[in-house]
């Protein structure tokens, strides 16, 4: 049962168009792809239920926060630049899209500008700095950020990438549904945490005729794809605020909506408190992951773990600690002269 709490939407905001979902096919085309690019990140052993010993039972956890650039965000990032042969490039982010952006092109030899609505994390912000990228902070939210990054992109004949709304990048992000399903296809249920979407539609994607349940799970207070679903029609929010920094979307994009709205199984909503409860745990266990990363192991102790095997996806581990520590290291070394922007607009 889909668990959605009263959020206020903003009333004259306009809504998405819906376009045709994408296929399995193109998940597969970008999992060749971007093979030299990303890692595969192992499937780890997870929470085991009380009382069960039986030998591969339990949650199993797909480790994202391994991945390059610290998220799985560089699997449609790089899905979207390698297709595209990009070599300048535009992006709206919450950050870690920012961060694979940067790290992807300076291993290119391409330039990317990443706008960043003003709250995002400053340690965030100063590794795509460190990285080479120059950066663009806007007031305002996640919808104020993307209307400034098409605009940008525009003015300076650049590519657009952006975090989730995209053919490509969702099919990137699909990879992570490919790889778990080919090392569990027992699964039953896949926890994907969700703010713009791009993620869950991948795993929609790749577990297409598979009889795995795929559970998105969002903060409490943007569930943005549960009440558009309820609504039958995507919907805006107003801004919200989530300790999950990465998934604080206003509205549904127009390329996941379609394919989630015909696959998902179910959209669950987890608070903040959970949240920090989920990454407490997954640190005690050794994942060092940001609170984004939490959020689809915080869905997964809500519903329960029943009698099947599950898997949650720690979607990123870019804490403050790992964040400095990755700017320190690639900023002695970086060789690009091309200088750093910081606008305020």
């Amino acid at each position: 049962m889909t668990t959605t709490p009263t959020v206020p939407t903003t009333p004259t905001a306009p809504t998405v168009p819906v376009r045709s979902p994408l296929g399995p096919a193109d998940v597969d085309a970008a999992a060749a792809r971007i093979a030299e690019h990303v890692r595969r990140t192992p499937l780890l052993p997870g929470l085991p239920n009380p009382g069960r010993r039986r030998v591969g039972w339990g949650l199993l956890l797909k480790a994202e926060h391994l991945q390059y650039g610290g998220s799985f965000k560089l699997r449609g990032a790089a899905n979207a630049v390698l297709a595209l042969g990009a070599t300048r490039i535009v992006a709206g982010s919450s950050g870690n899209h920012g961060i694979a952006l940067a790290r992807l092109a300076a291993s290119l030899g391409a330039e990317v500008t990443v706008v960043l609505a003003r709250g995002a994390h400053p340690a965030k912000i100063a590794l795509i700095r460190a990285l080479g990228g120059r950066t663009v902070i806007v007031p305002g939210g996640v919808a104020e950020r993307d209307v400034r990054a098409r605009a940008l992109a525009e003015e300076r004949g650049a590519v657009l990438v952006p975090s989730s709304d995209h053919d490509l990048v969702v099919a990137g992000q699909g990879t992570v549904g490919l790889e778990i399903l080919s090392e569990a296809p027992d699964a039953e249920t896949v926890y994907v945490p969700t703010g713009g979407g791009g993620l869950l539609a991948g795993v929609c994607l790749a577990a297409h005729g598979h009889p795995v349940r795929v559970v998105g799970v969002e903060p409490a207070c943007t569930p943005r794809y549960a009440r558009s679903l309820a609504a039958g029609r995507p919907l805006r929010l107003a801004p919200g605020d989530t300790v999950a920094d990465g998934l604080r979307g206003q509205q549904p994009g127009a390329v996941p909506y379609p394919i989630i709205r015909d696959r998902v199984d179910d959209l669950i909503t987890v608070s903040d408190v959970e949240i920090l409860a989920a990454a407490a745990l997954l640190r005690r266990r050794g994942f060092e992951a940001e609170p984004t990363g939490a959020v689809a192991l915080a869905g997964a102790m809500r519903v329960g773990r029943g009698n099947g095997r599950s898997v949650a996806i720690v979607s990123g581990g870019n804490t403050t600690a790992a964040l400095t520590a990755a700017a320190a290291a690639v900023a002695p070394s970086r060789t690009t002269t091309r200088p750093l922007l910081e606008e305020i607009s």
